[in-house]
C-alpha cells in the first residue's frame, strides 16, 4: 500500500466564501462538511481522507493534514486540470507538500505517539432510555447514533468520560495496535453540531493524545489509511503521529 502524509494550507475566509457561493449544506457552519465537499471536487471523492484541519485560535489560515495514496506532484497534476479560481483561493496547490509513509516503516512492538480528533459514537442495538443529569427523560430508538459515554451512563454504569472514550478507541485500534492507557489522555471535549444528509445532529468532538504499540504492521498501515470511527470523511479519525508520550 502506498501512503503519503499530505500538508496543505487552507484560507478560512475563502473556504467560507466558497461554501456560501456553492450553497453547501449547513452554509459553511460545519467546516468538516465544507472541506469534505471542497476536497472531493478538487482532488476526487475520498482521495484526501482521512483528514484533519488544524487552526490556531484567531488565525485566518489553517493547515490541513491528510493521508493519500498519491504524492504531492501527482495530486497537483490531477487537481490542476479542473480547479476553479474560488477553489484555488481557498487551497493553494503550489504549497501542497507530502512525505511518504511506506508499509515498511511499521514493526510489531514499535511505540508511537499520536494526536487524534475523534467522534466517539455508537449505534444502539436496542432502544435506550434514561434521565439527564437534571432529571429530564431521554429516549433513543434502536439504530440511533449516540455518544458512547452517554450510552453507558444511561445503562447506570459508573464511568468517566475519559475511560469510556479510551475504551472506545482501544477497541478500534485493534488488531493493528494496542493503546497505552497509562500514557493516553483526553485533552479536549465539546459538543459539536454536524450537518449530515441535511440534518443537524449533535455529538461528541474529542481529542486524545497518547501512545500506542504496533501489534500488526499491515493492519496498522490500513488503520492509518482508513481512519478511526465514524465521520472519517468529515475531519475525524486521522491518526497524526508524534513521538511516544510520557506517563500521565
Amino acid at each position: 500500500m502506498s501512503l503519503h502524509l499530505v500538508e496543505l494550507p487552507v484560507d478560512l475566509r475563502q473556504l467560507h466564501l466558497w461554501a456560501g457561493s456553492r450553497q453547501t449544506p449547513g452554509g459553511g457552519s460545519d467546516e468538516g462538511l465544507t472541506l469534505h465537499h471542497l476536497l472531493g471536487e478538487v482532488f476526487g471523492p475520498g482521495v484526501l481522507q482521512p483528514f484533519r484541519l488544524m487552526v490556531a485560535p484567531g488565525a485566518r489560515q489553517g493547515t490541513l493534514f491528510a493521508y493519500a495514496g498519491r504524492d504531492a506532484n501527482a495530486l497537483r497534476q490531477s487537481a490542476g486540470l479542473s480547479q476553479t479560481p474560488s477553489e484555488a483561493a481557498a487551497i493553494r496547490l503550489d504549497r501542497l507538500r507530502s512525505i511518504p509513509r511506506p508499509d515498511t516503516t511499521w514493526q510489531p512492538g514499535q511505540r508511537i505517539g499520536f494526536d487524534l480528533r475523534m467522534r466517539p459514537v455508537v449505534r444502539l442495538a436496542s432502544p435506550l432510555s434514561g434521565r439527564t443529569g437534571d432529571g429530564q427523560p431521554l429516549t433513543f430508538r434502536k439504530g440511533a447514533e449516540v455518544d458512547a459515554f452517554l450510552a453507558r451512563v444511561l445503562r447506570d454504569e459508573e464511568v468517566t468520560r475519559e475511560a469510556v472514550y479510551l475504551d472506545w478507541l482501544a477497541a478500534r485500534l485493534a488488531p493493528g495496535a494496542e493503546l497505552g492507557r497509562e500514557t493516553s489522555r483526553l485533552t479536549s471535549f465539546r459538543r459539536e453540531i454536524a450537518v449530515r444528509n441535511g440534518r443537524r445532529i449533535e455529538g461528541p468532538d474529542a481529542t486524545v493524545h497518547g501512545t500506542l504499540t504496533v501489534t500488526d504492521a499491515a493492519a496498522f498501515a490500513r488503520l492509518l489509511a482508513g481512519g478511526i470511527g465514524r465521520h472519517r470523511s468529515y475531519g475525524y479519525g486521522m491518526l497524526l503521529l508524534r513521538p511516544p508520550q510520557g506517563p500521565r
